[in-house]
């Protein structure tokens, strides 16, 4: 048997300094590697906002350590991901001596802990004192008797700038990245707008663009309100990722929704939209699925082209797949060919599940195997509100915080 760790030691007794905060940057733990470095005790540290426990030294205009610390910390926060430091100096405190500095140098990494949720939980701060190195060349001069030759100083004093500079840039493109991702996310969220969504309570609607991507991808959703008390639900899943299957998406988007509220049936509505998408450079593949909901006759009334089939999560917790009227994905056939229709009835208190591949499909795994852990995933949630089964269905199927592909998703208690 593998013997039991004492994390505690370990951490204790870690060769390099680490300092572990709260996500109010108010300091939990410190190592005794740390304590040496900065020359604090436990008790000085502990329970402290870091900035207090460690300001800038006030006689240096130049101190920048806790802008640069600060802003660090912001993005573990909000990326929950690591980020690293350039080298740079920190003068810290003197702990006998209140207003005195000592010069350092140091080499950060700030590293996120998550809690079973997923969620930042702590900030691990590890330094590694540089000064050292940085002061090796003076020392040797002064032991020598000989001030730092030119080349010496110049080289110093390039490392040093080589080190700010890597700052700034690193800053620059994170706002630049920010700045574009801000354009995406509104461009997404104008081509998603759906008008007729907001009258419908009984909706919720979720989009998860792919891990690493910008935010924009080619999936869809819509709702259509439709004469009599009816109205249509779709999703669509053009191929690839980026602005170029997002504007795909934008154009076929619309023409659905024109569509069905032009012709009669989820059938006719897509074999316009078929059509449409022969004209359209990178619609090929498109798959779509577009279900009819009739609150009167309690009948669901479906066609797909293409597209995974929708599910109907009885209320007595049984679930039943809408695959009676799949047909080719958009632009497959070079002729026009009528597209088939199904339907069936449901009961008030059940639930139609629609979404694209990303929320079933795994590399290297049957999309049958995909379909049976969505049923599994929806089982003993009859109950929960639209909302809730749409979080709780990401969460069970691993993709809360994103996947290796886009994914759409709608939930409509009927």
């Amino acid at each position: 048997m593998k013997p039991e760790l004492d994390y505690r030691s370990l951490f204790v007794a870690t060769p390099s300094p680490y300092l572990v905060l709260a996500p109010d940057l108010v300091i939990v733990d410190v190592n005794l590697a740390y304590l040496r470095a900065t020359g604090r005790t436990w008790e000085d540290l502990v329970g402290q906002y870091v900035f207090d426990a460690f300001p800038d030294n006030p006689a240096d205009p130049d101190a920048d350590w806790v802008r640069n610390v600060e802003a660090s910390f912001g993005r573990v926060l909000a990326a929950g991901e690591a980020d690293v430091l350039a080298m740079q100096r920190y003068d810290i405190p003197v702990a006998a001596q209140p207003g005195m500095f000592e010069e350092r140098w140091w080499s950060t990494v700030n590293t996120p802990a998550f809690d079973r949720d997923g969620h930042v939980a702590w900030i691990i701060h590890r330094v590694e004192d540089v000064t050292a190195f940085v002061q090796a060349r003076r020392a040797r001069g002064r032991r020598a008797g000989e001030p730092l030759t030119e080349r010496e100083e110049g080289m110093e004093a390039e490392l040093y700038a080589r080190a700010r500079e890597l700052q700034r840039l690193n800053e620059d493109l994170r706002a630049a990245h920010a700045r574009e991702r801000e354009v995406a996310v509104t461009l997404q969220e104008a081509m998603l707008h759906s008008p007729d969504l907001a009258r419908h309570k009984n909706v919720a609607v979720r989009y998860l663009p792919a891990i690493g991507s910008l935010n924009v991808c080619g999936d869809w959703y819509d709702t259509v309100d439709l004469a009599d008390g009816q109205f249509a639900v779709a999703v669509g899943d053009v191929v690839g990722h980026g602005l170029e299957a997002a504007t795909v998406m934008g154009m076929l988007r619309s023409a659905l929704s024109a569509a069905s509220r032009a012709v009669t049936g989820p059938a006719q509505a897509l074999e316009v939209l078929g059509m449409y998408a022969r004209s359209v450079e990178g619609a090929l593949a498109t798959t779509a699925v577009t279900v009819l909901i009739d609150a009167r006759s309690k009948l669901l009334v479906y066609s797909s082209a293409g597209h995974p089939p929708p599910v109907l999560l009885h209320s007595d917790g049984t679930c039943e797949l809408l695959e009676n009227a799949t047909d080719p994905p958009l632009g497959a056939r070079p002729e026009h060919v009528p597209r088939p229709q199904a339907s069936t009835t449901y009961l008030r208190g059940d639930t139609l599940v629609l979404y694209t591949d990303g929320l079933i499909e795994r590399r290297g795994e049957d999309i049958d195997i995909g379909l049976d852990h969505l049923r599994e995933a929806l089982g003993g949630m009859t109950e929960c509100t639209p909302d809730q089964l749409a979080d709780a269905l990401l969460e069970r199927l691993g993709i809360a915080g994103g996947g290796g592909d886009d994914v759409a998703l709608v939930i409509v208690r009927l």
